[in-house]
């Protein structure tokens, strides 16, 4: 195997990722902070679920489209140089919103241009984040790595609803929107100070070589060639599917249902960050179970029940919130379970272009599932959930009636059947007895 050179110059190690950690940390803080501003400025200007979800369908599908090619330039080129250069992207379409918001032209499809270029770009973002892991730190710190991500994630989005809530009223949208600008600008200059090795050189890596096109296509064999890999997905896909369509409307849930009150949400979303802080902590201290394939299932069941189901048949901040904290709690378990499974079994040199096409596989539902969110809760379930509408009679009881009981109905039925799901994955060789079926990558190197 050809050795990696490492620059004595900069941070690596742990010491560097925890570096480019904190980075993330104070880069998400201003992307949630613009995410909670800009959900409540379209609702509060359109009234519509249709509208908001396709602000994340515009940003999710040009992501799926370009992450085949995405990942192959992950593997060919310089990670961190791809991580800036997503990071870059992301701060110059916010720059953009908010030249249109001051200037008194920024309208609701505007988003949907900037949410696109945004996507696009934060195509090289994960793959090569996920790839750049595996070659700073030791096989076994995998774990604690994908926990602190998560609980980088969810720590951003404690302070980021109430501090966009409070700073709304005070600074206004472009205030809040400047803020995410300069902490684009942190987490590239944290970059410049760490040094990501470049992987050596395997057996896979380089029989997977050729055009950019063999290249793009290569991780779609290697998934298809590994049945457990692609079962693993394939809960993923079954599992996104169905949270999207429910998390979609959690914002127009909570909002119908509380007369549109900031601080509810706000209060809600803070709950579930808090919760995704403490399930990271666990995950980054404990590295998860010894079978992760455990963590996986058990978690996606976990958060169907306590997450989803509990959040549907909330009427109350109390029991909202604790749902919020439940379903993220979870996450990190899923996640970083998931996450430490592909590490240890795909080979560094060509996980960029495999984890495109894993991520592919995950979300390709997603947009689907966005575009089905708003019009079954607008033209579906909501007009059926009001007084003496066609499903009020059977399901007031457990929803009630009004402004937001559609949503709610919608939340206990995808929680029920993402539960059933699980248990049938379970039940699944292939999937279930992934980690033994499947040798580790230096283990398959050394054979």
């Amino acid at each position: 195997m050809e050795q990696a050179t490492v620059s004595p110059k900069l941070l690596t190690g742990m010491r560097g990722f925890a570096l480019v950690w904190f980075g993330q940390i104070i880069s998400l803080i201003g992307t949630n902070m613009s995410t909670f501003a800009l959900t409540i400025w379209v609702y509060e200007r359109t009234g519509s679920a249709t509208a908001l979800a396709l602000v994340g369908f515009f940003y999710i599908t040009p992501m799926l489209i370009i992450s085949p090619v995405a990942g192959a330039l992950v593997d060919r080129y310089n990670r961190r140089f791809m991580m800036m250069v997503s990071d870059l992207a992301s701060g110059v379409a916010t720059i953009v919103v908010l030249v249109l918001y001051l200037s008194g032209n920024l309208e609701v499809w505007h988003l949907y241009i900037t949410s696109a270029i945004s996507g696009t770009f934060q195509a090289f973002q994960w793959p090569a984040f996920s790839a750049a892991i595996t070659t700073m730190l030791p096989k076994e710190q995998y774990g604690r790595a994908n926990g602190m991500m998560s609980l980088a994630e969810s720590g951003s989005g404690i302070f980021a609803p109430l501090l966009a809530g409070a700073l709304l009223g005070v600074i206004g949208l472009g205030g809040i929107l400047a803020i995410d600008i300069a902490t684009f600008v942190f987490a590239v200059g944290v970059l410049f100070l760490v040094n990501v090795p470049q992987p050596a050189t395997t057996a896979v890596g380089r029989e997977s070589q050729g055009s950019i096109w063999q290249e793009s296509i290569f991780g779609f064999t290697y998934i298809l060639r590994r049945p457990s890999l692609l079962g693993l997905q394939i809960v993923f896909m079954v599992g996104n599917f169905l949270f999207t369509i429910a998390f979609t409307l959690l914002a127009p849930m909570i909002l119908s249902r509380t007369d549109y009150n900031e601080l509810i949400y706000g209060t809600i979303s803070s709950a579930g960050a808090i919760g995704g802080v403490a399930g990271g902590l666990v995950m980054s201290a404990w590295g998860g179970p010894k079978r992760k394939v455990n963590g996986v299932l058990g978690g996606w069941a976990l958060t169907s029940v306590f997450g989803t189901i509990l959040m549907g048949l909330g009427r109350t901040l109390p029991v909202w919130a604790t749902a919020s904290f439940m379903d993220a709690f979870f996450v990190p378990l899923i996640n970083g379970s998931n996450q430490a499974i592909w590490q240890a079994k795909v080979a560094p040199d060509v996980q960029g272009r495999v984890f495109s096409i894993r991520r592919l596989i995950a979300w390709f539902v997603t947009p689907l599932a966005t575009l089905i969110a708003g019009p079954l809760a607008d033209f579906g379930l909501e007009p059926a959930m009001q007084a003496g509408g066609a499903m009020s009679r059977l399901f007031a009881p457990l929803v009630g009636t009004g402004p937001g009981s559609g949503i709610s109905l919608l939340f206990i039925s995808l929680g029920i059947l993402g539960l059933l799901f699980m248990l049938v994955f379970y039940s699944i060789p292939t999937i279930r007895d992934a980690e033994t079926i499947l040798p580790d990558y230096d283990a398959a190197e050394m054979s």
